[in-house]
């Protein structure tokens, strides 16, 4: 049975597998805080359909209340545990959405599609100040394929062996500049990633598509560059794993292994 894979931009995007539709990080706006949506036009309403929603970890461009309140009512989400401790607005949602707290190695089932909870090296807090109420995560969707999601995360020792076998890396390559730190994956890092992965199949996301207002003319080819730059850097390091550079809004169909 195929998977199907839609971008919608930054690490928004869908995955569709045995019938199942899953949404990953939800940002289908035009603007947050000083963010402005430069690249793709704004997902359409269909984008927030999904049965299941995963949510990496509690930064607002992970985790996007606005976003999330446009989901239909009785919509799943995943979410780390803590997170509805640690921001209180999305408890305010619980009412209309059901929400699963889980940890790394956890596993949430929707109709035969299995939902694998896996570690991440990023500094998965609400606020850039404050304690740790919620580690990050990404996850592993197991139905015909298994494809994973990164959400946001450095390279880690025992990455592979955590992540397991993966048909399809949905991994970020892009952020706000010239230099990330070492809890983000640029295009070399996540090419990187792919040679420990060893995925048939991989699909950049989490670039070139916001960008700080006022920064348009301000080292811009950061904004533009790491999906190409993913692309070519792939292809040196991990030459047998094909790469899907998807523009904004587009699909690709995958034949499950």
């Amino acid at each position: 049975m195929p998977v199907e894979v839609t971008w919608w931009g930054h690490a928004t995007a869908t995955v569709r597998d045995s019938g199942v539709t899953v949404l990953t990080d939800p940002l289908l706006v035009r603007r947050m805080a000083h963010l402005r949506r430069r690249r793709g036009l704004l997902p359409p309403p269909s984008a927030a359909l999904a049965d299941v929603v995963l949510v990496s970890h509690l930064h607002a461009d992970h985790l996007h209340l606005g976003s999330l309140a446009m989901l239909a009512p009785g919509t799943r989400v995943v979410v780390p545990r803590g997170a509805l401790r640690a921001v209180p607005r999305l408890r305010r949602l619980a009412s209309v959405l059901r929400f699963h707290e889980v940890v790394a190695g956890e596993c949430v089932t929707e109709r035969g599609v299995t939902v694998r909870a896996v570690p991440a090296a990023h500094d998965g807090r609400r606020m850039p100040y404050g304690p740790h109420r919620a580690e990050a995560l990404g996850y592993v969707v197991e139905g015909a394929a298994r494809t994973y999601f990164a959400g946001d995360t450095g390279l880690f020792d025992g990455m592979a062996e955590a992540v397991g076998t993966v048909d399809v890396a949905l991994l970020p390559v892009g952020g706000w500049g010239p230099w990330l730190g070492e809890e983000h994956l640029d295009a070399e890092r996540a090419a990187q990633a792919l040679v420990r992965l060893r995925p048939r199949t991989a699909v950049p996301v989490h670039y070139g598509t916001f960008w700080p207002i006022g920064m348009d003319a301000v080292r811009p080819h950061e904004f533009h560059a790491p999906g190409d730059e993913f692309l070519r850097k792939a292809g040196a390091l991990a030459p047998g794993v094909t790469v899907h550079r998807l523009t904004h809004g587009e699909s690709v169909t995958l034949e499950a292994a």
